[in-house]
């Protein structure tokens, strides 16, 4: 579980999935990061060669312990320039999950016939992206770490260690989809989570309905809302626990809010 110590937001030894990191695909990469830079008061961000492969530029923001990335496509014919287009602009794009055994989680997800799309598999950390089409309204991806507060992801401050970092984290996101119960109870699925426990149904203001996915280890909370017409899929709120001064902010095409530890 989450837990507030004098310094940071930490946890103990990590049982059932986490949110570690949320990612925005943006047009201009360096605009939005530094808007999120000054409404957060975050530290210089990591700039990750390796997203080149993929055609991107990014900035990955440590929130606590958690992450905020930005990539924008830094070429023709990428999966992010499709997503802009798709969604009309900036938005969110990536939801990446910690799991203590990606082995298993591997199993799982080939047995839900979901697709992976890219996988890495180094010393310390490894990754396992799924097609958007099999779980919908982001790409989402399952990531195992060593030791488990390390995050390679955040460049070398956060590889094989954890530094000194500010209080707060991630504590959940919002996300669009065409059936907020189809695609919780299939983010359930691929989490691991019992979908009968993991999700339970409210009214939205719209006359809609909404879906939540609680992880119970970390108490960060999914939350799956009617697209709105003229939309794609996606992330459009992320709350983060310990953001200083007043909010929400709107930032990237993402609704940002606080809330209390």
């Amino acid at each position: 579980m989450l837990r507030r110590t004098g310094t940071s937001y930490c946890w103990g030894v990590l049982t059932g999935p986490r949110l570690r990191q949320v990612a925005l695909v943006a047009r201009d990469c360096g605009q939005v990061a530094g808007e999120l830079r000054r409404a957060f008061n975050l530290p210089p961000p990591f700039h990750d060669p390796g997203v080149g492969r993929f055609g991107l530029t990014n900035a990955v923001f440590a929130v606590g312990d958690t992450f905020l990335e930005v990539v924008a496509p830094a070429q023709p014919d990428t999966a992010a320039g499709w997503y802009l287009k798709r969604r009309g602009g900036d938005g969110g794009y990536m939801a990446i999950f910690q799991v203590r055994d990606l082995a298993a989680a591997r199993r799982r997800v080939a047995d839900l016939g979901v697709r992976v799309v890219w996988t890495a598999d180094l010393p310390d950390i490894a990754a396992t992206h799924l097609h958007p089409r099999d779980v919908p309204g982001a790409i989402v991806s399952l990531d195992w770490a060593a030791p488990e507060q390390s995050w390679r992801w955040a460049g070398p401050s956060w590889t094989g260690r954890v530094p000194e970092h500010s209080p707060g984290g991630v504590t959940g996101v919002t996300i669009e989809v065409n059936d907020p119960t189809a695609a919780a109870l299939r983010w359930a699925a691929v989490l691991g989570i019992p979908a009968a426990s993991g999700g339970h149904t409210t009214s939205a203001a719209d006359g809609g309905h909404t879906m939540e996915v609680e992880l119970p280890d970390s108490g960060q909370r999914l939350r799956f809302v009617p697209a709105r017409g003229g939309h794609g899929e996606g992330i459009v709120e992320v709350t983060i626990a310990g953001l200083p001064g007043d909010g929400p902010w709107v930032i990237g095409g993402v609704r940002f809010a606080g809330e209390e530890g």
